[in-house]
């Protein structure tokens, strides 16, 4: 029997492995009556993946990295699209927009874009005006021509707006709603002492904390520096759980200090681990650099990551971050990242930063469970996908 659904190709420039947003809408798209292909890319260490409920295509690529890449990926992403039977696009970010609206102008087929952030600004194209010009150029060529588009905050469609006219809706980058037997608060609270013996430390004790980032492993997120304030916080462990440019690197750093047996590097985890992990954690880390308005804009999915697991955050104090833990009381700030690591300017930000992660220990174990309990109730019912999927799909039924 012929599938009578409306196919929808949805485009990124990953392996899937990781990529939870994408994920989520490829599900929303489903659920709403969409027969979804998600196309990306395969990398020689790329896992398998376990079925999805939607149709999967992951491309080889002779590039990994560099203009090449992009080129190829789109070359072979528009062909892919020029002759598939496709009644709608969803492009993901710039790196897929060329194809996209190429693919969708030709054939008149309606083009959604998802922004997860001002691609043109990211850290890595600092002090490259070239190439985030030809970013910027096939922005401004391509999305006059997009059907309904998203982004994950509002300072970023706001920017979007600015540059292009543009109007964007805001589908902030938040996990699914967890039940309340996977929270970690479900046991007791994590800041109580559920030891009938009184000998078990308390979750927000200095001594035994555990610091977990998770995220890319790339530049200006907070790496290097938090491994360099351990030896002020000596009963602090760092777990960093995730994959990027400078994994290696700062695994290397670490393991040159003597206080490498108090830093984790766990590398890529899959989603289902991630949260078992994120529940275990004391403190949750989002700290950046002030690398453009990439990072300045941004609102790092991790901050509902952790408010879903009822973990606290401490976070850099950029506009969206402090919106959204101003508005649930999750989590407590600090200033950005300095761009210098070496020096006395940079041993008073780390004796700065290890006053930081004090305080944020002892508000937290010393807050009424109660008001914890409210606090993070409240952030879990609102910061979440089932939530956020609705602006999504009623925007989609919209006419522009």
């Amino acid at each position: 029997m012929t599938n009578t659904s409306p196919h929808i190709i949805v485009a990124v420039t990953n392996d899937l492995v990781t990529d939870q947003r994408v994920d989520r809408t490829c599900r929303a798209l489903t659920a709403d009556g969409w027969r979804v292909t998600l196309v990306g890319r395969r990398l020689p260490h790329s896992p398998e993946l376990a079925p999805r409920g939607y149709a999967v295509r992951r491309m080889r690529l002779l590039f990994r990295r560099t203009a090449a890449f992009y080129a190829e990926y789109n070359i072979r992403l528009f062909l892919l699209l020029l002759f598939s039977r496709v009644d709608a696009l969803f492009s993901n970010d710039t790196d897929t927009l060329a194809a996209c609206c190429l693919a969708a102008r030709l054939r008149r087929r309606a083009l959604y874009y998802d922004a997860h952030e001002l691609f043109p600004d990211v850290p890595e194209l600092q002090g490259r005006p070239r190439v985030q010009n030809v970013w910027k150029w096939i922005e401004r060529k391509a999305l006059p021509h997009v059907t309904q588009a998203f982004t994950v905050s509002q300072s970023v469609a706001d920017e979007y707006r600015r540059r292009y006219g543009i109007d964007m809706t805001v589908v902030r980058n938040v996990p699914e709603r967890m039940e309340n037997g996977e929270w970690r608060m479900e046991n007791g609270m994590p800041h109580q002492d559920n030891n009938a013996t009184g000998d078990m430390p308390s979750q927000f004790s200095i001594l035994n904390s555990q610091l977990l980032y998770q995220g890319a492993v790339n530049i200006g997120r907070g790496i290097r520096e938090m491994i360099d304030v351990l030896p002020l916080l000596p009963d602090c462990r760092l777990v960093v759980a995730g994959d990027g440019d400078l994994l290696e690197q700062m695994k290397a750093y670490a393991a040159a200090q003597p206080w490498h047996d108090r830093v984790e590097f766990l590398g890529r985890v899959q989603p289902d681990r991630l949260r078992a992990l994120t529940a275990q954690a004391t403190l949750g880390l989002c700290l950046l650099e002030d690398l453009g308005l990439n990072y300045r804009y941004s609102l790092p999915n991790r901050i509902a990551d952790f408010a879903q697991a009822g973990v606290p955050v401490l976070a850099t104090d950029f506009p969206e971050i402090r919106h959204v833990i101003e508005e649930y009381g999750t989590g407590t700030f600090v200033e950005p990242l300095p761009a210098e690591k070496e020096g006395e300017a940079y041993r008073q930000y780390l004796a700065r930063l290890a006053e930081a992660v004090r305080d944020a220990l002892r508000l937290w174990r010393d807050m009424p469970e109660q008001e914890y309990r409210r606090r993070f109730a409240r952030a879990a019912d609102e910061l979440n996908w089932q939530h956020e999927q609705k602006k999504l799909l009623a925007a989609m039924q919209q006419p522009r």
